[in-house]
């Protein structure tokens, strides 16, 4: 099983953790990415060397995630078969914690389980203000995103199983967003996540962390953001023709309200789908463009089904149309993003040119030849 530390400019306690893993499970390897802290901080990283771990180097910073990432590639290619853990290397987790995901992972495996394990904390007591709200926005909004609860996103103690790791470098983001896309696709990739008490620590206010709440909170919801404004346009872009076909088609058509609704939708449908296929989910090409036509088809459709029996339900019941208007899309806004976030502009992703191997320029491994000898051993590969 090895453990995965990705570390930019890491305070003195990245080494002593690294100690204390190797001392309490002399089955656990160590691999630290040093994301292109500098030569300042060369001697920590001698240290993490010394102390047993693998050191890998990029020469500039690259985020979390594309550390992240150089790690889990180098653990399938090194440590194939091996599940992992990621921890932090701002002291914020304890060896006891990272020692008890890695029991909840050898019991899952030995059940044939596949779960991403979270350790999650409780946030209570001597909490620092920027990482309480920081949490607290990013819970908020990922539960708004995501459909699903997790009571801490940022946590960066995690249990992964290995057949998850292909996966998981398909997963974008290259900086701190990565982590809660992770948790963000989980579901859509099959995967299933279990949290797991952990203690809260916060090391001098936790002054080391370069998390920034609001700004990388941003990030993270930044396509849910994007959706709710291309909604919002064929939201007013609706209403108006709807109005606009009701009052024409009224004289003529007893029963008016159906097909007024039809043909806004198909003019405020149209311009939804360019908008949410060229801005909010990035899919430009060419290639793939009439298999999401046809499944936004598909969506729309079970929309206006929808659209048209909570509306004339609604206004039955005596709702004014605006009123009908306003509730029927606030209750159908949630379904449309998460369907077409998975289903109409979904499917496999390719690792982006941003998260590629690094060049030999850019990545280096660390004086290998100063590994100790037992972490090499063949009888480790076996173990999980």
């Amino acid at each position: 099983m090895i453990v995965l530390i990705p570390a930019f400019e890491p305070g003195a306690h990245l080494a002593p953790l690294t100690r204390r893993l190797r001392e309490s499970d002399v089955t656990l390897d160590v691999l630290v990415v040093d994301d292109g802290s500098g030569a300042a901080f060369a001697a920590v990283f001698d240290e993490v060397r010394r102390a047993g771990a693998h050191v890998v180097q990029y020469s500039h910073n690259r985020g979390k995630g594309a550390a992240m990432k150089t790690g889990i590639r180098d653990v399938l290619e090194q440590w194939p078969g091996h599940d992992v853990i990621t921890a932090d290397a701002d002291g914020q987790h304890t060896v006891a914690d990272i020692l008890r995901v890695a029991d909840e992972l050898r019991a899952d495996r030995a059940a044939g389980k596949s779960v991403l394990l979270l350790g999650c904390r409780d946030f209570v007591g001597d909490v620092p203000l920027r990482s309480r709200v920081g949490n607290d926005v990013s819970r908020g909004l990922f539960r708004v995103a995501a459909g699903w609860s997790a009571s801490d996103t940022q946590t960066g103690l995690r249990g992964l199983p290995s057949d998850m790791l292909p996966w998981l470098l398909e997963v974008p983001g290259d900086r701190f967003e990565y982590e809660t896309e992770m948790l963000l696709r989980l579901r859509g990739a099959g995967y299933r996540a279990r949290e797991i008490a952990i203690e809260t620590v916060y090391l001098e206010q936790n002054e080391s962390s370069h998390f920034r709440p609001i700004a990388d909170s941003l990030r993270v919801t930044l396509p849910m953001l994007l959706f709710a404004g291309s909604s919002l346009i064929a939201f007013a872009l609706d209403t108006v023709a709807l109005l606009i076909f009701a009052a024409v088609l009224s004289p003529w058509l007893g029963s008016w309200l159906a097909v007024s609704i039809v043909g806004a939708r198909v003019l405020s449908a149209s311009a939804n789908f360019w908008v949410n296929r060229r801005f909010v989910f990035a899919q430009r090409g060419r290639r793939q463009a009439g298999r999401h036509a046809v499944r936004y088809a598909i969506l729309a459709i079970a929309l206006l089904a929808s659209n048209i029996v909570w509306m004339s339900a609604l206004t039955d019941l005596g709702m004014s149309l605006i009123a009908a208007k306003i509730m029927t899309e606030t209750v159908l806004f949630i379904t449309s993003y998460h369907v077409q976030r998975r289903f109409v502009f979904g499917g496999k992703m390719s690792v982006r040119p941003s998260d590629a191997r690094p060049t030999s320029q850019d990545r280096q491994t660390a004086q290998p030849s100063t590994v100790p000898e037992q972490l090499a051993a063949p009888s480790l590969q076996n173990v999980r």
